[in-house]
C-alpha cells in the first residue's frame, strides 16, 4: 500500500474492450502529468491491450505503464461490436479491481466506459459500474454523483425510466439521500460540512403549486425534516438554475431528483472534465463522464480528458483520505 512518501496507485480497468476505453486510457495514461501525480496501473487483457495499442499507435503509452493481465479475451475483438465476450471482459476486470484493493495492492479505482447491454449478454444483471461495484463490496446505501469543477451532483436516482424516477421522490427517499450525502461528503471536500441544495422536479420548481405538487408534497418537508436534524440543505430550487449556481460555487453539492436532471447539467457545463464519483463505497472510485462511444471505437478520435480527470481525481482523494 501507498505510504506518505510514495505516489498513490490507481487501478484502472480499461472498460469494454470494443468500445473507447482502451483508447482513453492508453492515452491518458500516456500524458506524463498523470505519472507525477500516481502510479497508473492497467487491468485488463494484455494481449488485447498490445493489439489495441498497435492498431492505434499508441505502443509507447502501453510500454510506460504496469498491466495486470486479465487474459479474458481469446481473440482480438472487433470495435464497435458488443458481445458476450466483451461484456464478461469488462465485468471480470472489475471484480479484478475490487479484489486488488483489498489486498493492498491499489490505493483507488479509475473505471473506462462499460456496456450495460454487453454485461447483459454475459449474464451480468447489474445496470452500471455504481450497482455492480456495491455489489461486489456488499454495500448497502450508495449514491452515484459527479464532481464538476466547483459543481457536485448527487443523484435521487439513477437508470430507471423517467416516470419510475418520478415515482421514487418521496419525503423519506430525500431525507435518507440528503443524510447520506451530508455524513459522506465531507471526506472528499476537505473534511467540511457541506451546503447542500436540492432541485425541484417540475418546471420552475412548481411555480407555487401551478405545474405540479411534488415539492410541496415531498421536497420540501424532507428539506425542513433534514433542516431540523442540523444539515445545511436548501431549497427545492429551480432545476433550470440550481446547477449553475453550484458551479458558480454557491453550494458544495445538489440533490438531482433523476439521471437526466444531474446529467444533463454537468455534460452542458463541464462535459469532459466531469468525474463520475461513486459514494458510499468502501474504496473510491472514480469514472469518466461518458458511455463507450461505439460509433468511434477504433478510429483514434476519442477525447480522453475525462479519463485524466478520473484518474487525477481519484489519486487527490486518495491523498485526501
Amino acid at each position: 500500500m501507498r505510504t506518505e512518501k510514495t505516489l498513490p496507485v490507481i487501478g484502472i480497468t480499461v472498460g469494454d474492450p470494443a468500445g473507447i476505453g482502451p483508447e482513453i486510457v492508453l492515452k491518458a495514461v500516456g500524458d506524463l502529468s498523470i505519472s507525477e501525480v500516481c502510479r497508473p496501473v492497467l487491468i485488463g487483457d494484455r494481449r488485447n491491450l498490445e493489439w489495441t495499442a498497435a492498431e492505434l499507435g499508441l505502443t509507447e503509452s502501453l510500454a510506460s505503464v504496469d498491466v495486470i493481465d486479465q487474459a479474458n479475451l481469446d481473440k482480438p475483438v472487433e470495435f464497435g461490436v458488443e458481445t458476450e465476450g466483451t461484456g464478461r471482459s469488462a465485468a471480470t476486470n472489475i471484480e479484478a479491481a475490487v479484489e486488488l484493493w483489498r489486498a493492498g495492492k491499489i490505493d483507488a479505482v479509475a473505471t473506462a466506459p462499460i456496456s450495460k447491454n454487453a454485461l447483459k449478454l454475459a449474464g451480468y444483471t447489474h445496470p452500471g459500474h455504481t450497482e455492480f461495484l456495491a455489489s461486489l463490496t456488499d454495500t448497502k446505501e450508495f449514491a452515484m454523483s459527479f464532481f464538476a469543477e466547483k459543481l457536485r451532483v448527487v443523484l435521487l436516482s439513477t437508470h430507471v425510466s423517467l416516470k419510475d424516477a418520478i415515482g421514487l421522490v418521496t419525503v423519506d427517499s430525500l431525507v435518507k439521500l440528503i443524510e447520506f450525502a451530508d455524513s459522506n461528503l465531507p471526506d472528499l471536500i476537505g473534511g467540511k460540512r457541506p451546503k447542500i441544495a436540492v432541485a425541484g422536479v417540475n418546471p420552475h420548481a412548481s411555480e407555487g403549486g401551478m405545474f405540479g405538487d411534488e415539492e410541496a408534497r415531498f421536497i420540501a418537508p424532507a428539506i425542513e425534516k433534514c433542516r431540523a436534524n442540523g444539515i445545511d440543505v436548501s431549497g427545492p430550487y429551480s432545476p433550470d438554475t440550481i446547477f449553475l449556481r453550484g458551479f458558480r460555487g454557491e453550494f458544495d453539492l445538489v440533490v438531482a431528483c433523476y439521471h437526466d436532471q444531474a446529467t444533463i447539467a454537468v455534460k452542458s457545463l463541464s462535459f469532459g472534465s466531469s468525474v463520475n464519483v461513486t459514494l458510499g463505497l468502501p474504496l473510491i472510485r472514480t469514472s469518466v463522464d461518458h458511455g463507450t462511444a461505439f460509433d468511434i471505437a477504433g478510429k483514434n478520435v476519442a477525447d480522453e480528458s475525462s479519463m485524466k480527470a478520473a484518474i487525477r481525481l481519484a489519486a487527490d482523494l486518495v491523498r485526501s483520505s
